[in-house]
């Protein structure tokens, strides 16, 4: 049985992961390798330093490669940052004969693909969503079918050209050659959301480190993808301003809130024991007793120091409150509404946040739940929370690649390997 290797590479703020599995026909990708290393170089989803970007992915591919003994070519890699947008676009053919055919789907989504984008753009994703036939809506297998005109509607993502070019630079100098760049929100959502709701409609929102993806579904098809400039070390800076520690102590403080809230600290000193007899005590008059503000021991996780939980819930939320407003106002201009049906899906490692989903709630006013990445076997323990949904479904798009056509690194230029021996099968994936 035929077994070939698939290797991704996240691109994070925060780390860079990178995932090795081996493929055999007709059975889930098994992990055989998996890194994941400080990330340095990459500021809010971007390049910024070269050589310190090279220098995180070499170490984090070569320790993957060094646990499954193989060693990587083609990758796929993720992409990030806040010029990450979207458009959805139509392409019109007739059709050639008296039935459709694969050649006159390609011509249609090739078609929707001529538009006019600034020169600083490159569509990265060209994704079908529905396709028309004689004015006949909602078709998602459009071949075989008899009509004299095919529409095709599509959601096209788009990044500008630096973005992918530096990320494939660093990619080069490690030896691996760049197979395609996903956007990371997208990749996401392969390996968290279910069917059912991208049926009913939902929001996905990636909270990373530097970013917050955004994706929604409506029908089954991604109708809007962006990005915005905050996440996770948002909410660690300001906790290191607003109680006065490190960022490292920050960081820790963070991650370790359900540890620090479910302690049985209550603020109070030790009592002072005084020698003093009883009938002198019951003579002095009681002072009224004050409330005392709850707080937190940071002893319990190493940092000598007591806080205010009511001052550290105030900064976490205020700081999720202003991401999940910038990312309901982006959505807002785009013409869609944050509050779909089947409610608001959080992954990436912030949406580990303690009371994430709550909060949710009480701001959309829709379900919000955590998503955790499924779907591989193998080494799945060190990836198995939702900080690593990206890179999991990474390797769930080159599995199927659900149907889109990948640019590669020359602009207009389409990447067809594979496609028209894929197309049927990815048709039929869209079937609900």
């Amino acid at each position: 049985m035929a077994r070939r290797i698939i290797t991704a590479i996240d691109v994070g703020s925060s780390k860079i992961t990178t995932l090795i599995t081996s493929v055999e026909d007709g059975k889930c990708p098994t992990v055989i390798g998996v890194c994941a290393h400080p990330s340095k170089g990459i500021k809010k989803g971007v390049v910024v330093n070269i050589d310190d970007a090279t220098s995180a992915i070499l170490e984090s591919v070569t320790a993957a490669e060094r646990m499954a003994g193989v060693t990587v070519s083609d990758v796929y890699v993720s992409i990030n940052g806040e010029q990450v947008t979207s458009l959805n676009n139509k392409g019109v053919v007739a059709v050639a004969g008296s039935e459709i055919t694969i050649d006159d789907t390609y011509r249609a989504i090739e078609n929707a693909r001529t538009l006019s984008l600034p020169d600083n753009l490159n569509p990265i994703h060209i994704i079908p969503r529905e396709f028309v036939v004689d004015s006949q809506g909602g078709i998602k297998y459009p071949i075989g079918m008899s009509g004299g005109r095919l529409e095709v509607e599509t959601h096209i993502i788009t990044a500008p050209n630096s973005y992918w070019q530096n990320i494939k630079k660093c990619v080069e100098q490690v030896g691996a050659t760049v197979y395609d760049v996903i956007f990371s929100a997208w990749a996401s959502s392969l390996a968290v959301l279910t069917d059912t709701e991208k049926e009913l409609g939902v929001t996905l929102l990636d909270i990373g480190s530097g970013t917050t993806g955004i994706a929604i579904f409506q029908e089954g098809s991604i109708v809007y993808s962006g990005c915005i400039p905050l996440g996770g070390s948002s909410i660690t800076s300001d906790i290191a301003i607003g109680l006065q520690v490190s960022l490292e102590e920050a960081e820790k403080i963070k991650v370790n809130m359900n540890k620090l809230f479910d302690s049985k600290y209550d603020g109070s000193k030790p009592k002072e024991i005084k020698n003093i007899p009883t009938i002198l005590r019951k003579a002095e008059p009681e002072k009224p007793k004050k409330k005392k503000e709850e707080e937190l021991d940071l002893n319990a996780i190493g940092i000598d120091k007591v806080v205010s939980k009511n001052m550290l819930e105030k900064i976490v939320g205020a700081r999720c409150e202003e991401i999940f407003q910038m990312a309901k106002e982006n959505i807002s201009k785009a013409g869609y509404d944050i509050a779909m049906p089947a409610g608001v899906v959080l992954t990436g490692g912030t949406s580990l946040l303690r009371d994430i989903t709550k909060f949710t709630q009480s701001l959309v006013g829709v379900a919000a739940r955590v998503g955790y990445p499924s779907g591989l076997t193998g080494m799945t323990e060190e990836i198995s929370d939702p900080s690593y949904s990206c890179v999991q479904g990474l390797i769930k798009h080159a599995m199927d690649d659900e149907g889109e056509i990948s640019t590669t690194g020359e602009k207009g230029k389409v990447d067809v390997r594979n496609f028209f021996g894929k197309i049927g099968e990815w048709f039929k994936s869209l079937l609900p």
